[in-house]
């Protein structure tokens, strides 16, 4: 059969359409409102979606509704005559809807360019009981409690919009720029940050409820329940050596044979059951046993895949991984989630110099893809939470970053007059927020990027400078947020980043295959981390963190 033959008959009898019927298509109300009304009136569609609010007119004729679909900010106008579809059931807000019908202009004089009369409902998934969103507007606050309905809110919806965007922009920037994406694991063996705040994945704690559970419904053998098993089966070995000596028949023989294996394995079972022991096992120096564990060694929940994107910088180039990573900070600040998404490129042969100029134009990428794709929610933003919104992105995307190093940013700092900081600064230490707003706020009045960080408050892997002192760090501070990217150069030396793991107080072992990229081929690489949500919150201007993730997770909720 001939290539095109087959892709016919796939159209026509292919998945989701077995019978080679015509397929329904919904027409998105984004595309809808986008589109020239002058060629789409008069138009059939099929419309999905969700009744924002609903309103019976004409002495209960026909019905207004007004209906989303997420696909954009704006409702489509939607007319049903009483003739078409009960009306009572379509208005409550939160009702689904498919409905079939021709597009029209509406009348001259009211706002929407373009409305659906109905003729056809399809399908209606009604709001059985009191719809647990008010029409009135509920704090971002108050909508926590309601995680798994938030995202029909206009803010909440236009958030997911945005942060998909700044998703598809990250592809986009990295894939333009020969970058290659990298899966990274979620279970690590390995504390990229050394802090220690660490989730542990283990199953121990499974095993030893199994067990107690076990234990109650079926306890564990006594001394004397194992001795008395093993007398029996002594019994039954002198059994088949008196069957033995007096010449009994072979089948016999085998018999009490088996008999004795079976109070052997009896015997066996019991022994080594009694041997259980309830709890997490503990070795004798006080620590937790992990030989019995699922990974048979501690394991925990990644803090950063950037140790192990590391090994494919030094085999394939420019990577990047995109991912979900996890710190236990028992943290209520607005700026904090136990599990926050990080994007982490990686580049061989790159100094910081090129570290900070990729920083540089990845979050300038970001910005002008917003701007010229998001519009209507950033409006949105702009309109309800931050009206210096759109403004900031033109700035971050139309400026040159300003460079200065960490030494020349404290003195900056400490020649304040017309400030005073909550934490005292000094050449030491890590910059607070205020801080970093401060500098990118007052002072240069656009982002900042602040290199060569004192060695004692960065990461073991970063490159020592000549100095002895300083790192290859570098930071970049934007307007809203402070610090938004962190990175560095490596530490390519071998002998220097073993002294830099043991000074961090870190078992050498753990870190023998990384050490091993410097042992085999080691090259100069660089990389930087930017905290997605922290982009987000830049970028709409949003005050909380927990709003900018779909499903937050913190210290006392995990909810769904």
């Amino acid at each position: 059969m001939e290539v095109a033959e087959v892709a016919a008959q796939m159209a026509a009898t292919s998945l989701g359409n077995p019978e080679g019927r015509v397929l329904r298509r919904i027409t998105k109300i984004k595309k809808i409102l986008e589109a020239d009304v002058a060629s789409w009136a008069g138009r059939r569609v099929l419309v999905g979606g969700w009744v924002k609010t609903g309103r019976e007119q004409g002495k209960g004729s026909f019905a207004f509704l007004e209906v989303n679909d997420g696909s954009c900010l704006a409702n489509l106008q939607v007319i049903c005559e009483a003739s078409t579809y009960p009306l009572a059931e379509l208005v409550p807000t939160g009702t689904s809807v498919l409905v079939e019908g021709e597009l029209k202009p509406p009348p001259e004089g009211v706002k929407q360019r373009i409305e659906l009369k109905v003729d056809q409902v399809l399908e209606v998934g009604p709001v059985g009981e009191k719809y647990p969103l008010p029409k009135t507007r509920l704090t971002l606050e108050n909508l926590r409690d309601f995680m798994h309905l938030r995202a029909r809110t206009n803010t909440i919806s236009a958030v997911a919009r945005i942060r998909d965007e700044l998703a598809h922009a990250t592809h986009a920037f990295f894939r333009q720029n020969g970058f290659r994406y990298i899966h990274t694991p979620i279970i690590t063996t390995s504390d990229c940050e050394g802090a220690g705040e660490m989730f542990q994945a283990t199953v121990l704690f499974s095993q030893a409820e199994k067990l107690a559970k076990e234990i109650k419904e079926n306890p564990l053998p006594t001394e004397s329940d194992v001795e008395a098993a093993k007398l029996v089966a002594k019994e039954k070995g002198e059994i088949v050596a008196q069957l033995k000596s007096t010449k009994a028949s072979k089948a016999e023989i085998t018999a009490a044979v088996s008999e004795l294996n079976k109070s052997k394995e009896t015997a066996s079972r019991l022994e080594e059951r009694s041997k259980l022991t309830p709890g997490i096992p503990v070795k004798p120096d006080g620590g937790f046993s992990f030989d019995s564990d699922f990974f048979k060694k501690p394991a925990f929940l990644t803090v950063s895949g950037q140790l192990q994107v590391e090994t494919y910088a030094c085999a394939v180039g420019s990577v990047y991984t995109f991912g979900p990573t996890f710190r236990a900070e028992n943290s209520h600040t607005s700026r904090h989630l136990a599990e926050f998404w990080m994007v982490e490129p990686e580049m061989a042969f790159a100094t910081l110099e090129d570290d900070m100029d990729y920083a540089e134009e990845y979050v300038k990428f970001m910005c002008q893809w917003l701007l010229d794709n998001s519009r209507e929610d950033m409006e949105f933003m702009v309109k309800n939470y931050d009206k210096t919104a759109i403004e900031r992105l033109k700035l971050v995307a139309s400026t040159p970053f300003a460079r200065v190093s960490y030494t020349e940013a404290v003195e900056l700092l400490m020649g304040v007059t017309d400030k005073k900081f909550e934490n005292q600064v000094e050449w030491g230490i890590d910059l607070a927020s205020e801080h970093e707003r401060y500098l990118t706020e007052v002072i240069f009045k656009k982002p900042v990027i602040v290199y060569n960080y004192p060695k004692g408050i960065k990461a073991f892997y970063m490159r020592l400078n000549d100095d002895q002192k300083t790192v290859a760090a570098m930071d970049v501070l934007v307007p809203k947020v402070g610090e938004l990217v962190g990175g560095s150069q490596r530490e390519e030396r071998l002998e220097i980043l073993k002294q830099r793991i043991l000074d961090a107080d870190l078992p050498l072992e753990i870190y023998e295959w990384y050490l091993d990229l410097r042992r085999y081929g080691t090259v100069k690489h660089s990389g930087f981390g930017l905290g997605f949500e922290r982009m987000i919150l830049f970028a709409t201007g949003l005050d909380n963190i927990r709003d900018v993730i779909p499903f937050p997770r913190y210290s006392g909720r995990a909810d769904l």
